[in-house]
């Protein structure tokens, strides 16, 4: 666990603050499950681990909890949570209504032909991520996709909110690949989305995205089964059930 939280520490920025480092070190380990729901997390050993002084950590336990990542138990101490589905859903649910409206924008004004490119490059890269199964590059291929979206239509907020509601979902994602959702298939919805894009053509784009959005719907009950210790909560059945279907029906 310390040799990848090291390691995860050499790729943050040295321009950053301890802080901000500390947190996206923190934030990253406990996506991947590095630091697995449940886990206690010492003040003193984190502290230790990257030769820092106890504040930042703690400041960085702050921004963690506040994020729904982990729990601060007076006198107890402070733990890395169990994934709550139904945060999960309302997260997906805020990023789909978000990123909708971003996709429709796009389609309904058109991307620069920089940004295109940028999106095409984004998705040649993830293509590439398949064969060896490098999920970890793309996800972190699939954040800079879905950044570069809201930043080419000048929605700086609208990335700001994704940002804030990504960190339960991206657990959930993060288990699902490659077993319950294929690389593959992430792929070929990004692509259906650059598409739907490109021929400016806002219901195909608003139709990909939400398909794509709720990928996750259709992965979670099966996650849930294989891995009940990380889950905590009573997903929302009928949900997931109705709605997802129902559009996977309208797009084929």
């Amino acid at each position: 666990m310390t040799t990848t939280l090291k390691m995860l520490w050499q790729e943050t920025s040295d321009s950053d603050s301890v802080r901000q480092r500390l947190f996206q070190v923190l934030r990253q380990s406990i996506i991947q499950m590095v630091l697995a729901p449940g886990q206690a997390l010492s003040e003193k050993e984190i502290a230790e681990t990257f030769s820092v002084s106890r504040q930042p950590v703690r400041e960085a336990f702050i921004r963690l909890s506040e994020a729904g990542l982990v729990e601060v138990k007076p006198q107890r101490g402070t733990y890395v949570v169990k994934i709550f589905q139904q945060a999960v859903l309302e997260a997906r649910f805020v990023r789909e209504a978000v990123e909708v409206a971003v996709v429709t924008l796009a389609a309904e004004k058109g991307l620069d032909q920089a940004t295109m490119t940028d999106l095409y490059d984004l998705l040649e890269r993830q293509r590439r991520c398949i064969e060896p199964n490098d999920h970890d590059r793309f996800y972190r291929l699939d954040e800079e996709f879905h950044r570069t979206l809201s930043l080419g239509v000048n929605q700086q907020a609208a990335w700001k909110v994704i940002e804030e509601v990504r960190a339960q979902l991206d657990r959930v994602r993060y288990l699902s690949v490659p077993d319950s959702t294929p690389l593959a298939r992430l792929v070929d919805q990004h692509a259906s989305i650059i598409a739907a894009i490109e021929a400016r053509n806002a219901s195909q784009a608003e139709q990909a995205m939400r398909l794509h959005l709720r990928e996750i719907l259709v992965s979670m009950p099966d996650l849930v089964r294989r891995f009940p210790t990380l889950f905590e909560g009573q997903e929302d059945q009928s949900f997931a059930e109705q709605d997802t279907p129902a559009l996977m029906q309208e797009t084929v």
